[in-house]
């Protein structure tokens, strides 16, 4: 599912939006905003793939507002000013919708964002990850770094930090989700909004926290308590049938 936040300084727009985005069976609306300072807030909390934004509001308009974003997401404008039509491109957005419209014409707008949503996360793998080779540009100088060799990563604003094995870190810019999409899933887990971590370093879990192989501690949140329930009740299920039928 395609994560998306909706804002509009007009209830009635932002109703309207949000109700279409409810309906599109890719999407899911993580919030529904009024003001773009808002919509910051919820940005600082969530992970949000796609945003559906008026430009003409008060204070902060829409084209600022993006303009602000360190690491944008797939961006689609709407308003009732065609002229707006330009900038918005010039700014990368995926598209422009012209008030008022319809479901038909905001299903176009939809399959554009899910399009290049799914570009986006193929060329991430494909350019990314060679093997088990993980390569970041940190410090002005490109480095491969062997996954294995990958302890935690940290989140730091809009750059990340990887924890390697032998106590070097590596700081370079991408967002948290983006590096998420590229990890294998069955070794790299998301514990907290700040963390990644490499499965096979973990020493023990206890209910709120994971002790990893270099003693640190690190917490984990209520909103990946599931996943990590999750990874850990599927692997401790093989175990005891591995031990039943030894």
């Amino acid at each position: 599912m395609i994560k998306c936040l909706a804002i509009d300084d007009e209830p009635l727009a932002l109703l309207q939006l949000r109700t279409m985005i409810e309906k599109s069976p890719f999407l899911h609306l993580i919030a529904a905003c009024q003001d773009a300072f808002e919509a910051m807030k919820v940005l600082d909390e969530e992970e949000v793939d796609a945003i559906f934004v008026d430009i003409n509001m008060p204070d902060l308009n829409g084209l600022d507002f993006v303009r602000s974003l360190a690491d944008p997401p797939l961006i689609v404008f709407t308003t009732a000013y065609s002229q707006y039509a330009l900038e918005g491109f010039k700014v990368n957005a995926i598209d422009y919708l012209l008030k008022p419209f319809g479901m038909p014409e905001f299903q176009k707008s939809a399959a554009k964002v899910k399009h290049q949503y799914e570009l986006e996360k193929a060329a991430l793998k494909e350019q990314s990850l060679a093997g088990d080779t993980l390569f970041v540009k940190a410090d002005y100088r490109t480095v491969r770094v062997s996954l294995k060799q990958i302890v935690y990563v940290e989140s730091k604003s809009e750059y990340l930090k990887l924890h390697l094995d032998n106590g070097e870190k590596l700081m370079f810019l991408m967002s948290m989700k983006k590096l998420a999409d590229i990890l294998p899933t069955d070794s790299f887990l998301r514990i907290h909004r700040s963390y990644i971590v490499n499965m096979n370093k973990v020493q023990e879990i206890s209910k709120m926290r994971i002790k990893l192989s270099d003693d640190t501690l690190l917490p984990i949140s209520d909103m990946y308590k599931d996943e990590v329930q999750k990874y850990i009740d599927e692997r401790t299920i093989n175990i005891q049938r591995i031990n039943e039928n030894s």
